[in-house]
């Protein structure tokens, strides 16, 4: 089955006559599919930090994986040990306040707030949702694709149900 995850638009103004290499260089993976430090099985959502650290969300190995520039072994940062498990994470953001990455979680149908730095578990921060995508604003709100219900629901802190910012009509083509 092939899904496509959308890609989170950057906060850098890309000109509009930008090109870019045609040569690309492999950055996390590139040793086939497997469970090794150097591999990926169906990797899906990634980001990018400032210090061009990338997290890869390694869904088939329900793992969030850590790719500091240069270096050809990934490191587990969430997920991949057991009772602290990931099931199958579509997606991944960091929230810089917190210092915490923040995944969505496929099987388990929920959302989760992993710290950073020596995390050994996660805490649901959304439950019961079909998450598919995610993102932060400036102002520390979530935006989470519900694949579902077919709309997207905005999360204010504190906030357990969302408001419905795009769609919230089911399924359908026409514009509401």
């Amino acid at each position: 089955m092939f899904i496509s995850v959308p890609v989170r638009a950057s906060m850098v103004d890309i000109p509009p006559n930008a090109r870019w290499s045609t040569n690309g260089i492999t950055v996390a993976g590139g040793n086939g599919q497997g469970n090794g430090s150097h591999q990926l099985s169906c990797p899906l959502g990634l980001y990018v930090d400032d210090e061009q650290t990338v997290y890869v969300a390694d869904q088939n190995n329900h793992r969030i994986v850590e790719w500091k520039p240069g270096t050809t072994d990934g490191t587990v940062v969430a997920g991949g040990n057991g009772a602290h498990q990931l099931n199958q994470p579509l997606d991944v953001i960091i929230n810089r306040e917190s210092d915490s990455l923040i995944i969505n979680e496929w099987r388990n149908r929920r959302v989760v707030r992993w710290p950073r730095r020596n995390g050994t578990c996660g805490e649901t921060v959304i439950s019961n949702i079909s998450c598919f995508g995610l993102t932060m604003d400036n102002n520390r709100s979530f935006y989470v694709v519900d694949l579902q219900e077919h709309e997207v629901r905005r999360y204010k802190i504190g906030d357990t149900q969302g408001t419905v910012v795009a769609d919230g009509n089911g399924a359908g083509n026409r514009l509401d």
